[in-house]
């Protein structure tokens, strides 16, 4: 467990010092701070067949170290046969140690394994917080492919305390996400 908050040192020794020279920033708590990392399955398809949730359910567990929990429709809609409560995707948050280590093996191992890999896009959502779709859950070394009944995409959001947009970026091309086109470093 000592190299558990290997991504966590770094960012106390020598992310928010760059971005606290970088931003120009008057006190350390100015800095911006990687605050959760929430993983969403959303599985339209399990209204016809259960199963699909469990199975989510144990791969995304698998995937964060932390158990996952399956979200539920709020309201009818007849024309997908869909009722209110019932199961429809499947979510987890992380925070603390499991963010920064999930975050460590997403960077160093997960996305790396994706077939042409050219980096990740750099759209944020306008308050520093960063969304990033992911169509395959076997990138995840956790996952056994033999076992695959079915290829799962997730949305994995990244929610920082950064006022801009340019602050998370800079926040999170610290921590080593591989983004496509390099804004102004």
């Amino acid at each position: 467990m000592a190299n558990t908050a290997s991504l966590k040192k770094e960012y106390a020794e020598r992310i928010a010092p760059a971005l606290m020279k970088k931003f120009q920033y008057s006190s350390p708590m100015q800095v911006p701070v990687l605050k959760k990392i929430v993983i969403n399955e959303g599985l339209g398809m399990a209204t016809q067949d259960k199963k699909i949730i469990d199975v989510a359910i144990a791969e995304l567990t698998a995937i964060t170290g932390q158990k996952a929990v399956a979200t539920v429709s709020k309201k009818d809609i007849a024309s997908f046969k869909l009722r209110k409560k019932m199961p429809v995707g499947v979510m987890v948050t992380l925070r603390r140690e499991r963010m920064y280590e999930f975050l460590e093996r997403l960077v160093r191992v997960a996305l790396p394994r994706i077939r042409d890999f050219k980096g990740i896009e750099s759209k944020f959502d306008g308050q520093g917080n960063y969304s990033l779709g992911i169509q395959e859950q076997i990138i995840f070394p956790e996952i056994n492919i033999d076992s695959i009944t079915r290829i799962l995409g997730m949305n994995i959001t990244f929610v920082t305390t950064a006022k801009t947009d340019e602050e998370g970026y800079a926040l999170l091309k610290e921590f080593g996400l591989p983004f496509k086109n390099a804004k102004n470093d």
